[in-house]
């Protein structure tokens, strides 16, 4: 049960992150019950010793993927398509054990570095099951994270999906990419509403979601029916639109002229319930849609610079009024949970437009609130500020860490010096998920040896799939790249008239 706790001595971010007095923080049923003055006496309160401590809400990861834990390094010099190509043996074979103990592992990694929750999009082939998913919630409820799981979903592959792909490959390698399948709509939508009708961990924090992976890869009629389950049962929802260059040209080729945005748009997808993960190549038309339509964006810089994406239009997307959040991305597309990192190269890649005035670029309180108050927003919580009546999602640094030796700025450290070596406890809904640098919920070094033990036979299992992407990835990369430069031709032919 959450306690009555009085943290002392500590210093406290402000809500607009430009500062962080001390003051004495009291908890009360997992919530922030006030802030006092240092000193203060509250009751009954049992004290906690946060002198040389500064406390910050919980960072929020506004886009990952649990299922992305187990494929930390799987590769090197991949886009997106080349990712894509390779996912069959990065995510194949997994056994239901297999899918906690990612997720796990994802879990882990962000509550050691600072973060309470997430926005995971998880992948099961070839279709979401009603035990996978409760296997990732109690994967997320045991490390103590909040979590919206939205399985990722769609009814072609990436192969399908891809305008002319498959037609481009040579034999053997086109036979067997066109003969790849999916599970059916029908099956698809009824897995996540038979798991939405059994759902038992809403009281541990986990909520179910609806992601249709990326537009391209759903049929309309698979789109509109994501959005019509999602709409008899609540659901959030989010989808990886305008990532890569070739995806946008994919997708004004099959739409007619059509952006992704827009065509999901006119199949009902896009609200307040909806969220684009990383909109690279968003135009201002689409912006303005998403801002109309109270929609959100997660931009995920270390991703979108890993996987050659370039860099998402962050400042007119808050300009235009979009609700705007901060995430890693998966394990398998950015190597790590690290929110602080995300912040640095959010920060960093905002200076990098050629346009760009220091009005454009993101301060360091904005970046801070980004990934607190909007990643929330996305998720459908209230969090990120430490304010009364706000749940108490809480991170402790040790300001005697080097990272704070001096302490100058906070919110300039926590973005240009923090990299989540500093943080020592984190308070999820008022009980402690991190003490002292150790996870409460689960054995960590039990969880390491078993993940070593999954990946070698993952590694055996996989091995024949995986020679056959290698030898194709070279045939998807000529054919996505083409497709690219011709959509950037075109727009710069626009742009010239």
């Amino acid at each position: 049960m959450p306690q009555k706790l009085l943290l002392t001595g500590a210093r406290v971010l402000a809500p607009d992150a430009l500062s962080a007095p001390r003051a004495d923080l009291l908890v009360e049923d997992g919530r922030i019950a006030a802030l006092l003055p240092p000193g203060t006496h509250a009751g009954d309160a049992k004290p906690f010793d946060a002198a040389h401590r500064l406390v910050i809400p919980g960072l929020v990861n506004g886009h990952t993927h649990g299922h992305g834990g187990l494929s930390k390094g799987a590769g090197d010099k991949w886009d997106l398509a080349a990712l894509l190509t390779h996912a069959p043996w990065i995510s194949g074979g997994r056994l239901l054990r297999d899918k906690w103990l990612s997720t796990a592992l994802n879990a882990v990694e962000n509550l050691k570095k600072g973060c309470t929750a997430v926005f995971d999009l998880p992948f099961e082939f070839p279709c979401p099951t009603t035990e996978g998913l409760d296997a990732m919630a109690d994967a997320y409820a045991s490390v103590g994270l909040r979590a919206v799981i939205a399985p990722m979903v769609g009814d072609l592959t990436f192969f399908q999906a891809t305008p002319g792909l498959v037609e481009a490959l040579p034999e053997p390698y086109r036979t067997r990419a066109g003969g790849m399948r999916l599970a059916s709509i029908e099956q698809i939508t009824g897995a996540i509403g038979a798991a939405a009708q059994s759902w038992s961990h809403a009281r541990r924090n986990i909520r179910l979601g609806c992601a249709p992976t990326i537009p391209l890869h759903g049929t309309d009629e698979f789109l509109k029916a994501c959005r019509a389950l999602s709409a008899e049962y609540g659901l959030r929802m989010q989808s990886h639109v305008a990532e890569a260059r070739y995806q946008a040209a994919g997708g004004e080729a099959r739409y007619g002229g059509a952006t992704l945005l827009e065509h999901m748009d006119r199949l009902g997808l896009v609200g307040p319930w909806f969220s684009v993960a990383h909109g690279v190549w968003l135009t201002d038309g689409d912006l303005d849609l998403l801002a109309r339509r109270g929609g959100g964006l997660s931009h995920n810089p270390g991703a979108n610079m890993r996987l050659a994406s370039g860099i998402a239009p962050v400042r007119k997307a808050v300009r235009s009024g979009v609700t705007v959040g901060i995430g890693t991305d998966g394990s398998s597309s950015s190597d790590n949970q690290n929110m602080f990192e995300a912040m640095r190269l959010a920060a960093f890649a905002s200076r990098l437009w050629e346009d760009a005035e220091e009005a454009d670029w993101l301060g360091t309180a904005e970046t801070v609130r980004l990934a607190t108050a909007g990643s929330s927003k996305l998720l459908g919580l209230e969090g990120g500020t430490i304010e009364p009546g706000r749940a108490a999602d809480l991170v402790l640094l040790d300001l005697r860490h080097v990272n704070w030796a001096p302490l100058n700025d906070a919110a300039n450290q926590l973005v240009w010096t923090e990299d989540g070596s500093a943080v020592t406890d984190v308070m999820v809904g008022g009980e402690w998920k991190l003490r002292d640098r150790v996870v409460l919920g689960l054995d960590e070094a039990r969880l390491a040896e078993e993940a070593n033990e999954a990946a070698e036979r993952l590694r055996a299992a996989n091995a024949e799939i995986r020679g056959w992407c290698e030898a194709v990835a070279p045939h998807v990369a000529c054919h996505c790249r083409a497709l690219a430069r011709g959509w950037t031709r075109s727009k710069r032919l626009l742009r010239a008239n």
